[in-house]
Formats: structure tokens, C-alpha cells, sequence
């Protein structure tokens, strides 16, 4: 057998499997509902992955797949959390924080810092590193900070901090 037909079997095989997802490199801040609803996606995960590996041979071998990287991924973030106290300050914006801020038109937002997997910025749960997070993390009430967006810098003033 030739060496190209052994190449192109692997590569066959190698198209089968998920792309790995990628880990941040920021250290994996967490509250206290985001380890839970880490370790509520871990358990989703693993009872997913048994019964299709229950099937036998009827299991779909991509989800399978699937399963697995979505686990490992997962499993990784859930060891690598670093659990934050609550947020308790009204004064200072921490992770947990719920933060009312205004930008330069007046018009105003509530957010809430969270960690990576927790954030869904459709519910105003934004990624503490992210440029909004990370331009909010450590202001004070009343401070105006410069959220540095893609889209342009923008100016917002701190009008409201909420604990946890």
C-alpha cells in the first residue's frame, strides 16, 4: 500500500473530529452562579454522553465526538475556576458587581461583571475582561471611565453599584 492511501484514511479520521475549543488565557474568575452553572453543564454533558455511548453501534459517532470535546473543555474550566466572593460593595465595582452606568447621550445601562462562561451579554451579564468589564472593574460611584470599544472609545460615568 502506497503512503498516500495511509494519509488520506488519517485524514478522513481527522475530519471527523470536533475542533478542540479554545481555553481563554485569562484566569477563570467565577461567582458563585457561574460555578454552579458550570458544574450543572458538566453533569448535562456527562448524562449525554452515556446514554449515546448506551447505544452501542446505533451511537452517532460525530456526536460522540462532540460530547467529548464539549466535556473536556468543560471539565478543564470547571478545575481552572477561581470562585469569587460575592460582590458586597456599593462603593467599588467588583466581579458579581451590578453596575448602572450612563454614556455621553445620558441614555443608561445595568450590567452585571461576570466570568467568561457565565457572561450572556443579551442579559447584561458582560465578561469581566472584557472592554466593558475591564473598563468598569475597579471604578468607584460617579466615576466616568473610558470604555475602549472596537467601534470607537466612548466616555461613561458610574452612576449605580449594586452588590450581588
Amino acid at each position: 500500500m502506497s503512503r498516500a492511501f495511509v494519509n488520506e484514511d488519517n485524514a478522513a479520521a481527522q475530519a471527523d473530529q470536533p475542533v478542540e475549543r479554545q481555553v481563554s488565557s485569562q484566569p477563570n474568575y467565577v461567582t458563585p452562579d457561574g460555578l454552579s452553572q458550570l458544574q450543572d453543564k458538566v453533569g448535562e454533558l456527562q448524562a449525554q454522553h452515556s446514554a449515546q455511548s448506551a447505544l452501542g453501534e446505533q451511537a452517532d459517532p460525530q456526536r460522540l465526538a462532540d460530547l467529548q470535546r464539549d466535556l473536556r473543555y468543560y471539565l478543564q474550566r470547571l478545575q481552572s475556576a477561581q470562585v469569587v466572593p460575592p460582590a458586597t460593595s456599593t462603593h467599588k465595582v467588583q466581579i458579581g458587581s451590578w453596575v448602572t452606568y450612563a454614556d455621553e447621550q445620558g441614555n443608561e445601562r445595568r450590567v452585571q461583571l461576570v466570568g467568561e462562561d457565565q457572561a450572556v451579554a443579551a442579559q447584561g451579564l458582560i465578561n469581566w475582561s472584557s472592554p466593558l468589564g475591564r473598563a468598569l472593574l475597579g471604578a468607584q460611584l460617579n466615576d466616568e471611565v473610558l470604555w475602549q470599544r472596537p467601534a470607537g472609545d466612548q466616555l461613561i460615568e458610574v452612576i449605580r453599584i449594586e452588590a450581588a
